[in-house]
């Protein structure tokens, strides 16, 4: 659940810390003093799209962080999934810091993380109804994932969607192995061209260093040599002087000779003779590089001719030669594709056809369990929305056959009516705001057993109901409380009424700059924000009174 919100320099919200608690939370206020802020502050945290405009004015940047304990174990595994883990007492601290320059930095338990991981984990930490939540029922195609939550057929969709997404491949790839005759005449000439190049050459990895080297050898041919035959009369000798191997032979036998009478010599003498095996090792090894150095057999115009040609065909299949043997290989693929394409195409068939059934099939099953559980959907949503006021409500869903997609083979819609008579219509053409709300709160109700989101928000739920309708909404919030935790942004006193834990929103003016501050309310406090909400400008005594008594019957 979400334990703290923490919101610095958003909009009108210069700081301010909100301790959320199990059951219901209710936040009331004035219009227009930063209700929508504080959720425009839980949906930067959760990843979502935010606009520069949050930053207060006159600062550059903006900060939000909220700590959230006792996750589920969905929760969890999404987090480790990401990365990252839970603190030793089960929390996590989301932070996210807003710019001006539009370059913010997103934080998960201290730890860098990408705006994508705060989205990732916020399907599973918070639920926000609002807006959005009327958008949904107001989208047919949206329709279908309330009924795949209510039957949990998550596991039946994956299969099928596997299934599906091999099928559209193998689709895919015969709508493109179906090409134009000559188009395909031509590709085939041309890759066979490409591969005869390509293997004439016949080029193997290293090659070219090889072959600079050699370039380099003959280019310094002399050099080499004087270098080579210096470095050898040095430890041989010549005519005139003795090389460094004689020199240390004779310091090793002037050593040995005192050996009988000064034993600490042995161990310098051997050391010596060591240096003197390893020096002629040397000296041959200089040798046998200095009568290889001499140039022959390589010729300098054919090394040059193998290297333009490297280039050559390098400009035209990859600047390595890994990269040209590389695109050999799949040239030559390809071509034994083309040459092959009757075959190849009757079994592509023969593949996309298997495929294309037995996602059919794994269709079929999902329609079938769809038929059974959206009776049983419609006759649980009708039953909370009368609950909720609406005892004339009629729900239909409208299941009928498409072409298979991601999502099966069903095209699913709600139709509602909402007075005795109507026929049933899609959503959009029938219900009022209130209507909504309390439609959305009833398949949330209908869904809670489903969900393991531990906190549900429920922005202004109370749109367009009031009267016993509205006590009735607030009765069911408190419902759903006892299972999870929830937060209603509310104008309705039936509803704040209610609350475990109620947060009032005052704004106020100071030195020509506007402040929100969130507090929350004793029960002196509450009785208060009660009698504002009922009384408005004026508040009496009988007011005060009323509101004491729906505390106390609550």
């Amino acid at each position: 659940m979400l334990r703290n919100l923490y919101i610095e320099n958003i909009a009108v919200i210069e700081k301010t810390t909100i301790d959320f608690s199990n059951g219901l939370n209710v936040l009331t206020g004035e219009t227009g003093a930063g209700k929508s802020i504080i959720i425009d502050s839980i949906n930067a945290i959760l990843g979502n799209r935010t606009s520069r405009d949050l930053i207060r004015n006159g600062c550059e940047s903006a900060f939000v962080s909220a700590e959230f304990c006792e996750l589920s174990g969905r929760a969890l595994e999404a987090l480790e999934e990401y990365g990252f883990s839970a603190e030793e007492d089960g929390s996590v601290l989301i932070q996210r810091e807003l710019t001006l320059s539009g370059k913010g930095k997103c934080r998960v338990n201290g730890r860098p993380a990408a705006v994508s991981v705060l989205k990732g984990l916020g399907e599973y930490l918070i639920d926000i109804h609002g807006q959005h939540a009327s958008y949904e029922l107001m989208s047919p195609e949206l329709h279908i994932t309330y009924i795949d939550k209510l039957g949990s057929l998550e596991n039946e969709l994956e299969e099928y969607r596997i299934a599906y997404k091999e099928y559209t491949e193998l689709f895919n790839e015969l709508n493109k192995a179906t090409t134009d005759e000559n188009e395909r005449a031509k590709k085939t000439d041309l890759l066979r061209y490409q591969v005869d190049e390509l293997e004439q050459a016949d080029f193997y990895v290293g090659e070219y260093e090889d072959l600079t080297e050699r370039k380099q050898i003959i280019e310094n041919i002399e050099k080499i040599a004087n270098a080579l035959n210096s470095a050898h009369e040095y430890l041989n000798g010549d005519d005139n002087s003795d090389g460094a191997v004689s020199l240390l032979e004779m310091a090793c036998d002037s050593l040995s000779e005192i050996e009988d009478c000064m034993p600490e010599t042995e161990p310098i003498s051997k050391r010596i003779q060591s240096a003197v095996y390893e020096l002629e090792d040397c000296r041959e090894e200089i040798l046998e590089l200095f009568q290889s150095a001499d140039g022959e057999g390589d010729n300098i115009d054919e090394i040059e001719e193998r290297l333009d040609l490297i280039y050559s065909l390098g400009k035209k299949y990859g600047t390595t030669i890994e990269e040209m043997l590389d695109y050999l290989d799949k040239a030559k693929q390809e071509l034994d594709y083309l040459e092959k394409y009757d075959e190849n195409r009757d079994e592509l068939i023969r593949k996309c056809k298997e495929a294309k059934q037995k996602a059919e099939l794994k269709a079929e099953a999902l329609s079938e369990k769809r038929k059974r559980i959206s009776d049983s959907f419609a006759r649980a949503v009708k039953e909370e929305m009368t609950y909720l006021d609406m005892p004339n409500v009629e729900l239909v869903i409208r299941q009928e056959k498409c072409t298979l997609n991601r999502n099966g083979c069903d095209d699913i819609e709600i139709l509602i009516s909402t007075n005795p008579g109507e026929v049933p219509k899609p959503v959009a053409k029938i219900a009022s705001g209130g209507e909504l709300s309390r439609m959305m709160l009833a398949i949330k109700n209908v869904l809670a057993d489903k969900d393991e989101i531990d906190t549900l928000i429920f922005d202004e739920v109370d749109t367009g109901i009031s009267g016993s309708a509205a006590q009735k909404v607030g009765l069911k919030l408190k419902e759903v409380s006892g299972s999870r935790q929830v937060l209603c942004v509310t104008h309705l006193a039936q509803i704040a009424s209610l609350a475990d834990s109620h947060y009032k929103i005052i704004k106020s003016v100071s030195e020509g700059k506007t402040y929100t501050n969130v507090s929350l309310l004793d029960h002196e406090g509450r009785v208060g924000e009660l009698a504002r909400i009922i009384g408005g400008v004026e508040i009496t005594q009988a007011t005060l009174d009323y509101a004491e008594e729906m505390l106390g019957n609550n």
